[in-house]
């Protein structure tokens, strides 16, 4: 079957991605598409666009910190520095250059969606909202728990904004937790998710 928006089937992209992701990380991305592809009918949105954005939204994983700064630096223009605080973020940029690049993707909703599905950013429309929670709490890697929960909260009265507040929270616990920085980013759309459910 051929996806609407890319040059590729499901399956060439599942092949790739076997080849290019170790195991977990593959099983990952397959269990972000599934979920993404349920929050999309969930909420109206377009469920072949979710799953493809699902599927690809880690495509750069595999690749060492080095070699995503490289391409970082060569190719993509618009990162800011504060993105380059902690190394866990790099792939993301990336992953959306790959996803157009590699995978024929135009779609601008999938690449922006891909491209800030670890930090998010202020005035994230809903098709991003779902791509970022569908990473943090696919069945496949993720806690049974922490997965159950979310999806109450998301049938909830503005059960996305409240979803995605949840999973700022953690993150920012984790990162504090760690002692890692927190870019500015993310701050931002905590505060800005706390206005909004004010």
């Amino acid at each position: 079957m051929n996806m609407a928006y890319t040059n590729k089937t499901f399956e060439d992209i599942k092949d790739w991605l076997r080849l290019n992701l170790s195991e977990e990380r593959y099983i990952h991305s397959l269990g972000t598409m599934e979920c993404a592809y349920e929050l999309a009918k969930m909420f109206c949105l377009d469920e072949v666009k979710a799953k493809t954005a699902g599927l690809l939204h880690d495509c750069a994983k595999c690749y060492g910190n080095d070699i995503l700064l490289e391409i970082i630096n060569e190719k993509i223009k618009d990162v800011h520095e504060s993105e380059l605080l902690n190394y866990k973020t790099l792939h993301a940029p990336v992953s959306a250059y790959f996803a157009k690049e590699k995978f024929g993707v135009e779609d601008e909703e999938i690449l922006s969606a891909i491209r800030w599905h670890t930090l998010g950013h202020v005035g994230m429309s809903n098709f991003e909202k779902m791509i970022f929670i569908a990473d943090k709490i696919e069945p496949n890697t993720r806690p049974r728990d922490y997965r159950e929960e979310i999806m109450a909260v998301l049938k909830e009265e503005h059960g996305l904004d409240k979803a995605l507040l949840r999973c700022y929270t953690e993150t920012i616990k984790s990162l504090v937790k760690r002692r890692l920085a927190i870019c500015h980013i993310t701050i931002d759309v905590y505060n800005e998710l706390l206005n909004c459910l004010k």
